[in-house]
């Protein structure tokens, strides 16, 4: 049997405490962990076990929760930086309206430590206090000030950053290779999921070598940063072809369900919008994931060469890496970044010369 709780690891506290508590719930749960760590699929096979008595995703309710394709459960994600007052207004609106399948009515807001004052303020009240069989679940990826007055209000389920050995035997369960799943634990940074996609993704080895030998390649010339930059774009639209493919299943498997349903498609334009978060999410990710890898590259000629002539332009070079990853959070041109970034570094295999002259 498949259970709706096997896609969580590494979390067993969190997911008994839920357990435990779909036998007789209270009216809001706050789960709170960073991102990617289980939660997301946590909130999901909560919702379900609140519907159904059966954990099996053969079960036709628990399977329709686990696919958000449930008319009694709810998930509202923001569409822009923020959740906004629409947002909880939506919430407060689907609160106060009947169930369709069940006598229960699960409504999921992720990041709602992203909320605005105003949002959570018009929240408080329905959230303390909403109508009969109505749940509300409650996702942050970390505790806030402005969260302590949802916290009071609810039950608190921490879920703990994943260590990579927890990751890499997960994947391994999963049937990927040893070495494809450390590759994949480094550059998912504790999130699970990122780890899975990432250890789907076939192109992740030649990926994370064009990032590591950047340094090697680079010459101080325009030219070759053009042409490394390009190379690392085209990996990187490369990158998120496992998404795509996962997205566009997705999408086929929600119309399917709403057919079933008898229900119109308007959930499609929300099921999309989320999509190309997830896509821009994806990109940054792989952009800051390939430049850890060249500041890497940096520091670890650092530690083994103590004749490098000019040390100080290494460290320069990490910093300028580090500050160049904040600024993927802005609405950059992400060409011009790299390229003025590259084409700053210093060569590796230029100072290699020097000191062997030397």
């Amino acid at each position: 049997m498949t259970s709706t709780w096997d896609a969580i690891v590494g979390q067993q506290v969190a997911v008994n405490k839920l357990l435990l508590a779909s036998i007789n719930p209270v009216h809001a749960y706050l789960l709170i962990g960073p991102d990617g760590c289980g939660k997301d699929e946590a909130a999901r096979a909560f919702a379900a076990s609140l519907l159904s008595t059966s954990h099996d995703m053969s079960d036709r309710t628990s399977g329709l929760v686990m696919r958000g394709s449930h008319p009694d459960v709810h998930e509202i994600r923001r569409t822009g930086a923020s959740l906004l007052v629409k947002d909880a207004e939506e919430a407060i609106r689907l609160s106060s309206t009947t169930a369709m399948e069940s006598k229960r009515k699960i409504i999921v807001l992720h990041e709602i430590n992203l909320m605005q004052d105003t949002g959570v303020v018009r929240l408080l009240k329905t959230i303390e206090e909403p109508a009969d069989g109505v749940f509300f679940i409650l996702l942050a990826d970390a505790m806030t000030p402005l969260l302590v007055t949802i916290a009071s209000r609810c039950v608190v389920v921490n879920f703990v950053t994943l260590d990579d050995d927890t990751v890499i035997a997960a994947l391994q369960s999963e049937g990927v290779s040893l070495d494809t799943a450390k590759i994949a634990t480094k550059g998912a940074h504790g999130s699970i999921s990122r780890a899975r996609l990432l250890a789907s993704d076939d192109t992740l080895v030649q990926r994370r070598d064009c990032f590591a030998t950047i340094p090697n390649r680079i010459d101080g010339t325009g030219s070759v940063a053009a042409a490394i930059v390009e190379e690392i774009l085209e990996l990187i639209a490369t990158a998120a072809e496992p998404m795509v493919r996962l997205h566009e299943a997705e999408i086929v498997q929600y119309e399917t369900q709403m057919a079933l349903l008898g229900m119109k498609k308007g959930g499609r334009t929300a099921l999309e919008d989320r999509h190309k978060r997830e896509l821009r999410r994806h990109r940054k990710d792989e952009l800051r994931a390939g430049l850890v890898e060249v500041a890497s590259t940096y520091r670890d000629a650092l530690v083994t060469n103590l004749n490098i002539p000019r040390p100080e332009a290494y460290i320069t070079a990490i910093t300028n890496i580090h500050l160049a990853m904040e600024r993927f959070h802005l609405n950059v041109n992400e060409s011009l970044l790299l390229r003025d970034l590259i084409w700053s570094l210093p060569s590796l295999s230029t100072d290699a010369t020097f000191a062997f002259h030397d």
